[in-house]
């Protein structure tokens, strides 16, 4: 059996979350990049989303994304904002929606934006 650590789209024309491919034997594959977390629903904590948003720091750090540095302020803020004694709900998804929609093309955020938009959606 072979692993699928991501989406696996062959043939045919086929657009799968942040995959496609299209035309006649058309393959797009899309790999893990170990920085989703999977925890069968459960609802983080504001310290395990808030090292969520620690980690998409340090991924932008390293990326060539146009926009790092607003992203990086942005992830910063929403930190701070999770680290408040009342985080505003309303803000953080603002936000989030915000990441899913900014990263596309860049795997490994986008992996990770998608990590951070479930949980404060769970918040």
């Amino acid at each position: 059996m072979q692993r699928n650590n991501g989406i696996t789209a062959t043939g045919g024309s086929n657009v799968v979350g942040n995959a496609v491919a299209s035309g006649r034997n058309a393959q797009a594959e899309v790999r893990d990049s170990g920085l989703t977390q999977s925890d069968g629903g459960r609802q983080q904590s504001p310290q395990e989303i808030g090292e969520l948003l620690s980690r998409l720091i340090d991924e932008l750090g390293r990326s060539e994304h146009p926009e790092r540095a607003d992203l990086i302020e942005a992830a910063e803020d929403a930190r701070e904002e999770l680290a408040s004694e009342t985080p505003r709900k309303g803000k953080l998804k603002l936000f989030a929606r915000a990441l899913v929609g900014a990263v596309p093309g860049f795997t490994a955020l986008a992996s990770l934006a998608v990590a951070i938009e479930e949980a404060v959606r769970g918040l």
